[in-house]
């Protein structure tokens, strides 16, 4: 994990009576998914444990986020704020973060720009194989056959790319671009990851 522990080392819990409030931020699509608070003991077991864990003020005791839901929060990154007293959170959500059973706790989807949203359901049916899904069943033939589908997928944009048909063209796009992000799914990259390179090419 890439988690930022230059400056939680030197969080002000004093400030708020022991607690500092922290923002819940999804890592792949940025959205704001909730907020709540951390003691010491909660930073250290949400940094121990490698999902978020509270410090739920009502029942006066730790709880770590989906102990009893499953909706866990999968901790990517942590960082305090310029004045040490406030943290943003950032996380992979295992289902809603809202236990009102939304995805935020402002009652806006999850989604993110499309591209985000269909890696994320790529994720999904690869770890939660489904019978009747075409994703499911490719990633289950192994990675020959998914590169082999990328290939064929590649050269069949490029032969329409030779014709003046944009129906097509963009269909064969489409299609390469799904099979592009499977076979991501299936070496378990990201395309986060792929930006990476190109942000670093661009610099």
């Amino acid at each position: 994990m890439n988690i930022s522990q230059e400056n939680i080392t030197e969080i002000d819990f004093a400030k708020g009576d022991g607690l500092v409030p922290a923002i819940i931020q999804d890592a792949v699509t940025l959205e704001v998914l909730m907020q709540a608070y951390l003691n010491e003991s909660a930073l250290k077991t949400t940094l121990d444990k490698g999902l978020v864990t509270f410090y739920s003020r009502s029942k006066e005791r730790l709880w770590t986020k989906g102990e009893s839901s499953g909706n866990f929060l999968k901790l990517v990154d942590i960082r305090a704020d310029c004045d040490r007293d406030s943290l943003l959170i950032t996380v992979n959500p295992v289902g809603p973060a809202c236990h009102t059973g939304t995805d935020t706790c402002w009652g806006k989807e999850n989604r993110g720009d499309f591209l985000q949203h269909l890696e994320r359901t790529i994720r999904q049916r690869r770890d939660n194989p489904s019978e009747g899904s075409y994703t499911s069943q490719l990633l289950a033939r192994g990675i020959n056959k998914v590169a082999q589908k990328v290939g064929e997928e590649a050269v069949e944009l490029v032969i329409e790319a030779k014709d003046n048909d944009k129906d097509l063209f963009l269909n064969e796009a489409a299609d390469l671009m799904y099979h592009y992000l499977v076979l991501l799914a299936a070496k378990d990259y990201t395309l986060e990851e792929v930006k990476e390179v190109l942000r670093g090419r661009h610099a």
